[in-house]
Order: C-alpha cells, then structure tokens, then sequence
C-alpha cells in the first residue's frame, strides 16, 4: 500500500478531529487524526475523485472503467476496477473504524460520506451565509465569510484529475465558484469602502482572468473611487482590446455604462452615504 500512497504531515492541526475528510479544492486528498495522504497512483485518484462527484449515486462499473481508461479500456479493466476498490477499501479503513464507506451496489458503487466529511461542503456553507449576509447589508461579516471559504483552496480543484471528463467538468464548476466567490467577496470590501486596498488584487485577478468582465468593473470603480480616473479608464480600454481580439466582442453592458459614468463623473459611483470611507 506504501507504493500507492504519499503522506502529508503537515497541517495536522486542522485533522484532529477524529474523522475522515475528503478534500478536493486542490489536489484530491484524504485527511484523518494526525496525518493526510495522497493517493500516488493516477487511476486510484481517477476512481476516488469519480466517486466523490457522484457521492451519494450508485456509479455504474462501465462508467468508471470508460473514466479511467476512455476509449482505451484493457480486456480486463472490470478486474481492474475490483482491485483498486479494494485497495481504496483498505487505504480509508487505516483512519476509521466500522464498515467501509465504499458500498458495492448493482451495477457498480457506491461511496457514502457526510457533509463534514469533504471540504466542498464547508466552501458551499460559507459562500451560502457569505450571500445572506450581504444581502441583509452586514458586509463586514459578509467579507470574512467569503474569505474563510476561500482559504479552504489548495490549489485548482482536483489538480492534475483534469483527464476524466466527469472530473474535468465538476472542477469546471468548482473553478467558477471559487471565481464568483472572489468577486463576491470583493463586492463586499467595496461597499465597506475598502476600495484602495482591493486594487492590487484586482489587477491580478485580472491578470489572470483576462475574460472576467466582473473584475474589470470592480477594478475600474476600485480605481475611480480612489481617485485614479485615468487608470480607470485605461482599463476599460485593456478590457475591450482583450474581448475584441479573443472574442471579437464589445464589452458587456455594465461595463459600457460604467466607462460613460466615470467620464461623466457620476456621483451615483461614489459610496453610498454612511458606508464607511476607509480607501
């Protein structure tokens, strides 16, 4: 089993808590008391990722096999598949007690897990307060609760998983939701008047999500509230080149406005009045 698995040491504090813990929003790991593993073995990993996206379903035997092999499935890969359950039987038995959580189930298995158990669902009920708090206008707490759900990432979701279509396209998902979190959490620090200290991080998101329109908006009223009208501006004009040249599109509607209230100078785009000025 050592052949197949990598320990992490590491971190340990957050696993003592005496159960398992699935962890996707980054590299697939399995956490329990004291240490967390890796899985080594690539189609192990393919198995576990499949089974925890479909956790709860029963996922038919054809359905892994064409996961881990596409089209190029061995004569023997339904043996295949019984043997790497039973060493993931035994790789998740070393953290807890009582029945595997991996359930054989016509016409293939089955994995049962918890919500505490993986870190998705801790990301999803973080983001889910995050929402009820900026909408009842508490976007201090609001902040903090994005922020904490966004610690939860190691990394992109599932790394190095991304072959399985049925991986790839679940960490499409996650990918997407850990961007609208982002811009969530930066909606709430514009409204807390954190404006100026929300502008290097927004020329990096930027940076690294040239196609967001979001952030653009957010980095251009970050700008003009800081008194930068001409960078903001500026990035109107990045925004549009980029959209044209990889799309061959104009930017969207909001932006549009945006860029004709700012050389206006619309004092609809300064805080509102009350919110804290703290730039």
């Amino acid at each position: 089993m050592n052949a197949l698995v990598v320990h992490d040491t590491q971190d340990s504090a957050r696993r003592e808590t005496g159960r398992l813990r699935y962890e996707i929003l980054g590299p697939l790991r399995v956490t329990g008391p004291g240490s967390g593993s890796f899985i080594r073995a690539h189609k192990m990993q393919i198995l576990l990722a499949v089974l925890l996206v479909r956790s709860g379903q029963v996922v038919p035997m054809h359905y892994l096999t064409d996961e881990i092999w596409g089209e190029n499935a061995p004569r023997r890969s339904t043996a295949a598949v019984h043997v790497y359950i039973s060493q993931l039987r035994k790789f998740l038995g070393q953290y807890g007690e009582g029945s595997s959580p991996i359930v054989t189930r016509p016409p293939g298995y089955l994995l049962n897990i918890d919500d505490g158990e993986l870190d998705l669902r801790d990301f999803e009920k973080l983001v889910g307060l995050g929402r009820q708090q900026a909408r009842a206008g508490q976007h201090e707490e609001a902040a903090a609760s994005y922020a904490a759900a966004l610690q939860l990432w190691r990394g992109p979701a599932l790394g190095g998983l991304r072959d399985s279509r049925v991986v790839n396209a679940f960490a499409a998902w996650l990918d997407e939701s850990r961007l609208e979190c982002t811009e969530m959490m930066v909606e709430s620090g514009l409204a807390l008047g954190r404006h100026r200290s929300l502008i290097s991080l927004l020329y990096s998101l930027v940076a690294q999500q040239p196609l967001h329109e979001s952030f653009y908006r957010q980095l251009m009223l970050a700008l003009y509230r800081s008194e930068r009208q001409a960078d903001a501006l500026k990035v109107y004009q990045s925004a549009r080149t980029t959209l044209r040249n990889d799309l061959g599109l104009e930017p969207c509607r909001s932006l549009r406005d945006l860029h004709v209230a700012i050389l206006s100078g619309d004092r609809r785009l300064d805080l509102p009045a009350g919110a804290p000025r703290r730039g």
